[in-house]
């Protein structure tokens, strides 16, 4: 089976990606790439195939949140962001002809590619945001991005929603962390898929093995000085705990806290006892993954929506993004580290995660899509005979 990855130009939406593809290498089926050439180099093995899309500079005002933060995602990222990709994506599926797309959802160009040449799509979210209509209590704002999904179908050719295949929707969470509303009828729940162990510098010999370990990330696109200090400063509060920050600002010193711009996450949360973020989907993922329960304090985009999931699933604490101080943080980092339902909660997603499937569930389901046609012979019944197609039978043969 060859199978084509269209992903964009963020490394959240790489990373998932990058375990399917080493299982269906694994499988002996051949994989390619399209997107971010210097993104993709970093992220993905040594002699992976990939076809060069053009970039975009996706880097966004400061502050900017709720409608405001929609409008810039679909006019400056996701609108000239398949504008940049469709040339480099048309000329991939015609190297690579493969038999199966996969198009991450903010990689419209994938889907109307495949839509174009009737080739099987199925959609990574890496992200179960989308798959639970956010926008159902924004209507005005529900038409305006269907009108421009709608420009776009006719500029570039398909007919449904680039974000959704009609076939499969391959989503790197659980039922039990999405919820009821993100089960549609071709996803297929895989829950997250762990991304390779990074190289790192770090000192683990720093770390108190006496001290429970609360890690803090606002993620790889975040920067607010003013939250991270009260994090470090609720910390300092609670010299029984011990602090590790990613602080990209270089701005946050405090007792207690170990702080750096970059840090090992995954092997920092296997030592972790709770975990104070975002809300993005892939450090919650991680988290989760590990029974880690959660204070989460989303920004925008899909954040408020998997912070609702965190508290709906029992796992977790969501405050207030701009408003939360020190205080706040403290007592509901307190709260989740002491009651032991929030630990509970969170050991059941995880649970659920690895029932999951992983990467194998995932590359099953792809398989699935290109399986061969059963077609058995014809078996005489009286005067006629029924013909099976896959799961169909058909009239008797005249």
């Amino acid at each position: 089976m060859r199978v084509l990855f269209v992903v964009p130009p963020f490394a959240g939406h790489v990373n998932p990606l990058v375990g399917v593809a080493a299982e269906l290498a694994a499988r002996e089926h051949r994989v390619a790439w399209a997107g971010d050439p210097d993104l993709l180099g970093t992220l993905l093995p040594a002699g992976a195939v990939v076809h060069p899309c053009a970039g975009l500079d996706t880097a966004r005002p400061a502050g900017l949140r709720g409608f405001a933060a929609l409008k810039h995602l679909w006019d400056s990222v996701l609108v000239p962001l398949t504008e940049a990709m469709a040339p480099g994506v048309d000329a991939a599926v015609d190297a690579e002809r493969p038999e199966v797309v996969v198009a991450d959802q903010q990689a419209f160009a994938g889907a109307f590619a495949a839509a174009r040449r009737g080739i099987p799509l199925a959609t990574s979210a890496t992200t179960s945001a989308e798959l639970v209509d956010p926008l159902a209590g924004l209507p005005a704002v529900a038409e305006r991005v269907a009108a421009q999904l709608a420009d776009l179908r006719a500029r570039f050719g398909g007919t449904g929603d680039p974000r959704f295949s009609d076939r499969l929707i391959l989503a790197f969470t659980s039922a039990d962390l999405a919820g009821p509303a993100a089960a549609r009828a071709a996803v297929r729940f895989v829950g997250p898929i762990a991304r390779p162990p990074e190289p790192h510098d770090f000192d683990f010999a720093r770390l108190d093995p006496e001290r429970p370990l609360v890690y803090v990330s606002l993620g790889t696109l975040n920067d607010d000085a003013r939250f991270l200090a009260e994090c470090a400063d609720a910390l300092a509060e609670r010299p029984h705990l011990q602090g590790v920050l990613v602080d990209p600002t270089g701005s946050v010193a405090a007792p207690h806290v170990i702080s750096a711009p970059r840090l090992p996450q995954p092997a920092l949360l296997e030592r972790a006892a709770a975990v104070i973020c975002h809300g993005g989907h892939n450090t919650v993922c991680e988290a989760l993954a590990r029974g880690l329960p959660l204070v989460v304090a989303p920004i925008r985009d899909d954040q408020p929506v998997i912070a609702q999931q965190v508290v709906a699933a029992g796992a977790g604490v969501r405050l207030r993004f701009a408003h939360a101080t020190a205080r706040h943080i403290g007592r509901a980092l307190d709260t989740v580290l002491t009651d032991p339902g929030y630990a509970a909660s969170a050991r059941a997603v995880r649970d659920s995660f690895t029932a999951a499937g992983g990467a194998a569930a995932a590359v099953d389901a792809l398989e699935a899509l290109v399986a061969p046609v059963e077609i058995c012979p014809p078996r005489r019944v009286g005067s006629g005979a029924i013909v099976r197609v896959g799961n169909t039978f058909h009239p008797p043969l005249t």
